[in-house]
């Protein structure tokens, strides 16, 4: 049986929180529970409201959007290492993809509320943490971008994607 370890421990080994100061990582593991996915389980859907995101430990979480006559379509498989959810960041706080487990999947989750208040407080942490997470949002558009591409066929050069 493995000794629990404490959650800055963690969130000191995750790839995300890298090069964090250590008195930070303190103040958002207040803010951090370890939740678990079954397979097949939704974390979160689209247009939900969007209150937690997830650094995944184990397992794989397929991102998905509901496109009509498709039906579901997956922009994006995370895995060990990612993070899960960046939509608690920004107004007006709704998940804009749904999220399923894959497999079974282990994290850490975040109280978004509580990281913004963190961050509302102390600027320099509120830099760090949301400069990590616009990196997040341009992945992500770009793999709903390569996505589409895939889908539709490449646009006439007239046309951006996005502006």
């Amino acid at each position: 049986m493995t000794a629990k370890r404490p959650l800055k421990e963690l969130l000191a080994e995750h790839p995300f929180f890298q090069g964090l100061d250590a008195p930070y990582l303190e103040l958002i593991a207040g803010c951090a529970r370890n939740v678990r996915f079954n397979a097949g389980t939704y974390i979160f859907r689209e247009g939900e409201p969007a209150t937690t995101f997830y650094l995944i430990r184990y397992g794989r979480v397929a991102l998905e959007v509901h496109l009509p006559e498709r039906g579901a379509v997956t922009i994006q498989t995370l895995s060990e290492g990612d993070v899960l959810g960046w939509s608690w960041l920004v107004p007006p706080h709704r998940n804009q993809f749904d999220a399923r487990a894959l497999t079974l999947v282990r994290a850490l989750a975040f109280d978004g509320a509580c990281i913004r208040q963190k961050c509302t407080e102390d600027p320099r942490l509120g830099y760090e943490i949301f400069s990590r997470f616009v990196r997040i949002i341009v992945e992500r558009l770009q793999a709903t971008r390569l996505q589409l591409l895939d889908m539709y066929g490449t646009p006439s050069r007239r046309q951006p994607l996005y502006s």
